[in-house]
């Protein structure tokens, strides 16, 4: 009977303290509205390279013998760079001469008999299109002599080796890397569904790891009219400043510009709920739509609806309605 008495007289008790809780005003977290950056951009990655340059291959399978550029060295179209074992192919050539020139006199021959009426003008004719096309063929394999000489495409700047003598290399090898070291440019890949937001002379920021903590810039100077289906992306071409501190080969991450406001008006991304916030004034609360532009980690530009040094509630409880009074959480 006490045990039951005592239930009944906490009863009331708790009924009083949930009535308390539920009545009593929600504690709330406030951040004031702030102005500052708000960028809009399209994201992508990418690599350093010259504006002019080119890769520089073998055009025959054989063993280097000599390389004759260091890299930094200038070489002029032509110059050769290094060359590749040619033995087989000279003893080729060889006996391309040898078979031209029996040709030759083969034809000789012919055309004495020719003149004595001992052989047929068919046979001339079939001695002459031999010469021709043994000759022919001597001439072809003395020119492919020269593909065992790997030769500078152009001129420039060796950028960078990779032949060394005593390695076989084949046809898909990039034996030598030259171009001009300025002007530079980063070349990107941009996902397709941002692309159509992407023009030429837009502003760019860059930001490499080799430099943490400086923002570097670059200018949309190309975009490729066709893009790679199996990537879903289009390659975009940004051009650099000439006092870029960036070095041929860097990776970079590009924002390409589209949009750019100084003194938008922010608040935390916490404050938005449902395209709208609360705005306290005094003691209550007034849930005001708001019209969302850029949104980031840290902070959600309001385009319009919010003005600066309102306060608003940092992740307004699930029960928050238009006109509650609220306290503010110690």
């Amino acid at each position: 009977m006490r045990r039951r008495l005592l239930l009944l007289a906490a009863l009331p008790l708790a009924l009083a303290a949930g009535w308390f809780w539920w009545t009593m005003p929600p504690a709330v977290a406030i951040a004031v509205v702030t102005t500052g950056p708000a960028l809009r951009a399209v994201y992508a990655t990418g690599s350093v390279e010259p504006v002019h340059w080119a890769r520089v291959g073998p055009a025959v399978r054989a063993r280097i013998t000599d390389v004759m550029v260091e890299e930094g060295d200038r070489v002029s179209a032509g110059e050769p760079m290094a060359r590749l074992d040619d033995r087989e192919a000279r003893h080729r050539v060889e006996e391309a001469e040898a078979r031209a020139r029996f040709a030759d006199d083969e034809l000789a021959r012919t055309r004495t008999l020719v003149t004595r009426d001992i052989a047929s003008r068919s046979a001339l004719d079939r001695a002459e299109a031999e010469a021709r096309a043994v000759r022919a063929a001597a001439d072809a394999a003395r020119r492919r002599l020269d593909d065992y000489v790997v030769r500078a495409p152009s001129d420039g700047v060796v950028l960078r080796r990779d032949a060394e003598p005593g390695e076989v290399v084949d046809t898909p090898a990039s034996l030598f890397w030259i171009g001009e070291p300025r002007p530079l440019r980063v070349t990107a890949e941009v996902d397709e569904e941002d692309i159509a937001q992407v023009l030429e002379g837009q502003h760019v920021l860059l930001r490499a790891d080799a430099f943490p903590n400086q923002v570097l810039t670059a200018t949309v100077a190309q975009i490729t009219p066709k893009g790679d289906a199996t990537r879903k992306a289009y390659r975009v071409r940004l051009a650099l400043p000439d006092d870029t501190p960036l070095l041929i080969g860097m990776t970079v991450e590009a924002n390409i510009v589209l949009r750019q406001t100084d003194d938008a008006v922010l608040v935390p991304p916490a404050a938005v709920r449902d395209g709208g916030v609360f705005v306290v004034r005094r003691e209550t609360v007034e849930r005001r739509p708001v019209e969302i532009g850029v949104q980031g980690p840290r902070a959600v530009e309001v385009l319009n609806g919010l003005a600066r040094g309102e306060a608003v509630v940092l992740n307004p409880p699930a029960r928050l309605v238009d006109g509650q009074t609220v306290r503010l959480r110690p």
